[in-house]
């Protein structure tokens, strides 16, 4: 877990704020979180602190919870956009910031649109991510929610708030991608069900499209195309009618900006804010990636039908990841019927692929394995590089229920204790040089 600034409080009028800063760059900037949040919790998200981090690379970084969620008063129900500017500046006075940046997401777009127009010499400049004027449908108004959509989330908060079955807010939110009982566990941490629902309710309502001709802030407007949650024309009309405003699309179908490609999101708020170009040094790291699938899926598909295999699959990804766990291993990503998992030791890896073997014979399943190590190159989660195509071309050569790897672990493993038999030497696709492969035992 990434190290947590410190959880302070403000008192504005009679509920307490939370807040953090954290970062000691030349401007401030306010964070206005959307929906609901958790200033601590969020540090529990790999995706979260990287990019709380990055933004307080460059600047002096704020994040507070706003009244009735995350770690503020959770018994304050007064959730108007008038009573939430009031409470950012408290924050702002408490930490003797006479003027700040403004980055809205979602949600805290409006507040940040308003407290901009209302405090101009206040606020340098104002940065909106996948927000709206307007969150309702209206005859002059057509990308808003109808109110059937707005019935049914309000119903999904009542019933299924904090649960991994909830359809509506939550995890659409957090993509696609994410674990439910994690993500729900976040949205527990952050709200009650009242507080949810009340703040929906108000969100219903809000309309702040009057005041957008009164924003005269240096104004950036960000939104991903596919967004499944507040629809990319919300952004366009912003940009329209804000002057000056500044409006950059991005490709993705995800709502939070934490996941996905944020840095592109990241790149141009930087550039926005400070007018540099930000400068990123690829990370470099050295693993070992173990690639794995199933043998003879698509017979197998075709033997049972579809529902039973995607049960099957299922059960299979639930009993790979219990063995990553357990060798410390770090799901990378799946794909279809396989999945790439990195280790820091290529003991461990060999040792998680033969236990994998064992397990998911158990279910009627054979898997073939490829393993090297080699220097990786870190894209968020993600691994790419030469040793990963290296890996996924050992792994192709892998008969049933082999664990292949290349010479590199074997020599690196020396003195583990576990045996190898010469598989020769090969040509990998796409690879350059031969490469000496061996079974391990």
């Amino acid at each position: 877990m990434t190290e947590m600034p410190e959880t302070r409080y403000v008192k504005s009028d009679d509920v307490h704020i939370a807040y953090q800063v954290l970062g000691k760059g030349p401007f401030d900037l306010l964070f206005v979180p959307g929906f609901v949040s958790n200033v601590e919790a969020a540090w529990r998200s790999p995706d979260q602190s990287a990019f709380f981090r990055r933004l307080a690379s460059f600047c002096r970084l704020i994040l507070f919870d706003k009244r009735g969620t995350g770690m503020s008063d959770r018994g304050a129900q007064d959730f108007t956009l008038e009573q939430r500017m009031h409470d950012v500046q408290a924050i702002l006075d408490a930490i003797g910031c006479k003027q700040a940046a403004l980055f809205g997401v979602s949600e805290g777009g409006p507040m940040s649109l308003l407290y901009a127009a209302t405090y101009p010499q206040r606020t340098s400049s104002l940065v909106i991510y996948g927000s709206y004027a307007k969150r309702s449908r209206a005859a002059d108004y057509a990308f808003g929610w109808d109110d059937k959509q707005w019935q049914r989330v309000l119903d999904d908060i009542e019933s299924n708030w904090g649960s991994p079955q909830s359809l509506s807010i939550g995890m659409r939110t957090a993509g696609t991608d994410a674990d439910p009982e994690r993500i729900a566990a976040y949205f527990r941490a952050s709200a009650s069900p009242g507080a949810a629902a009340a703040i929906m309710r108000m969100n219903r309502d809000i309309d702040v499209r009057h005041i957008l001709s009164a924003t005269h802030v240096p104004t950036l407007v960000t939104h991903r195309t596919g967004d499944p949650v507040i629809d990319v024309e919300h952004a366009r009309y912003l940009a329209r009618n804000i002057p000056g405003a500044k409006l950059v699309e991005f490709p993705g179908q995800v709502h939070t900006p934490w996941l996905g490609d944020r840095d592109a999101i990241l790149d141009e708020v930087e550039q926005f804010l400070t007018g540099a170009q930000h400068m990123r040094e690829r990370e470099r790291l050295l693993a070992t990636v173990l690639f794995a699938d199933i043998v003879g899926s698509t017979e197998r598909v075709s033997l049972i039908g579809d529902d039973p295999w995607r049960e099957l699959l299922n059960s299979f990804f639930v009993q790979v990841r219990e063995v990553l766990q357990e060798y410390r291993g770090r799901e990378v990503n799946t794909s279809g019927d396989g999945f790439l998992a990195a280790f820091d030791g290529p003991a461990r890896a060999i040792r998680c692929a033969n236990a994998l073997k064992a397990v998911v014979h158990s279910l009627g399943l054979e898997v073939r394995c490829g393993i090297h190590t080699g220097e990786c190159e870190l894209i968020g989660r993600d691994l790419a590089g030469i040793a990963v195509h290296i890996g996924a071309r050992v792994a192709a050569l892998a008969t049933p229920g082999e664990v292949l790897v290349s010479q590199t672990v074997r020599d690196l493993v020396a003195g583990s204790g576990l045996q190898f038999q010469d598989r020769g030497v090969h040509r990998l696709k796409g690879v350059p040089h031969e490469w000496r492969l061996f079974r391990a035992s």
